[in-house]
């Protein structure tokens, strides 16, 4: 029986690969101390999320350990030596890394090397993927010519219709601390596969999504935005009149490429992952969207001051992800996400008040009330 060691595994992404993995007969190893609670306060909580994996899955394990114990982290390598390791832990705020930079940097950047020099120690044949971002590309997006639309910022120049490739610069241009940190973790991951020939790659994405992302306020746009439709709270706007575009992946996108990797893996790759053009929406866009699933018009209040780093316009080309690995697609449609996550949002009312729907691959029903 195979092994897979999944950091960040109660988040978004780690959870999906988690329900991925065992229900492909996979022993599956998380490691997370829901630090995004730490990070977020209540709304960033993944401890049902923790305790829904346990109940669903016997072949997954729990480890509650912090990514920047380096010790820990090492010690859990040698014990499992895994064949597949999945990074998803991380600090994902542009606006708590300005608070808090020495913790955004040790978790994103420091813990990162704590596990590949546990890999490149204690299993160098593993495969090891690692949960990048579109913030590495700090806000060289924005120099793009753009043009204005009724709903959304597009860009002027036919060349980008697919959207922003690997090859864009990542240097010269403001990333925010997040972007800083989350850059010299990606970079890390590149050279340990370049330098000491580990099977790694980058995975930078673009707004990644699902019914299981505890969304709040500086990190989730879409669940976030749709969680605050459904309790009637009033969502804050921060500049580019509303117009920001963004493309968004399920999450149950991300583990299959997962799978596709490791089947077929590389060296020290970077791939740049989202739903492209085909799931892109700006935040008009989106209030339109859920209103037509709620009834509810969206409350919403406008701030001209746009967040550091933020883009203007991002859409993620998938040329070379999908010339590597022409098996893969985007399977999840933009309908699809709006719907899962709204009925995640809003649960049946026999379920209670703060009850959660897990919905993908692997559906179930979890009350946390």
């Amino acid at each position: 029986m195979q092994t897979l060691l999944v950091t960040g595994s109660s988040g978004l992404i780690g959870s999906e690969v988690v329900d991925l993995f065992c229900g492909l007969g996979w022993q599956v190893h998380g490691l997370d101390n829901n630090m995004r609670a730490n990070f977020f306060g209540p709304g960033g909580d993944t401890r049902w999320n923790q305790r829904r994996l346990l109940a669903l899955h016997e072949t997954f394990h729990h480890h509650e350990t912090d990514i920047r114990d380096r010790e820990g982290i090492d010690s859990i390598v040698q014990g499992l030596r895994p064949e597949l390791i999945v990074h998803a832990a991380a600090q994902p705020s542009h606006d708590l890394a300005a608070c808090r930079p020495f913790d955004d940097f040790e978790v994103n950047a420091t813990g990162t090397l704590n596990l590949l020099e546990a890999t490149r120690r204690h299993a160098p044949e593993a495969v090891l993927v690692h949960l990048s971002t579109n913030k590495v590309y700090g806000d060289r997006p924005n120099q793009i010519r753009l043009r204005e639309l009724p709903t959304r910022w597009e860009y002027d120049d036919p060349a980008l219709r697919d959207g922003i490739g690997e090859e864009f610069p990542i240097d010269q241009s403001k990333h925010s601390l997040f972007g800083a940190s989350k850059l010299a973790a990606d970079v890390l991951v590149q050279e340990y596969g370049r330098y000491f020939g580990l099977r790694t790659c980058c995975l930078r994405a673009g707004c990644l999504t699902g019914p299981n992302h505890c969304g709040v306020q500086l990190h989730g746009f879409l669940s976030y935005l749709i969680k605050c439709n459904v309790e009637e709270r009033r969502y804050s706007v921060f500049g580019f009149k509303g117009k920001q575009v963004r493309d968004n992946l399920h999450a149950f996108d991300v583990a299959r490429f997962i799978l596709t990797f490791f089947e077929k893996p590389r060296c020290g790759e970077v791939y740049n992952i989202g739903g492209g053009r085909a799931n892109s929406i700006s935040i008009l866009e989106a209030f339109d969207r859920v209103s037509s699933l709620s009834g509810r018009e969206m409350s919403y209040e406008y701030k001209d001051q746009s967040r550091v780093g933020d883009h203007v316009c991002y859409i993620s080309n998938l040329s070379k992800i999908k010339r590597h690995f022409p098996g893969w697609n985007v399977t999840k449609t933009l309908e699809e996400i709006f719907s899962e996550v709204y009925e995640a949002m809003s649960p049946p009312p026999k379920l209670g008040r703060g009850s959660r729907r897990a919905i993908g691959n692997g559906a179930v029903a979890q009350n946390i009330s």
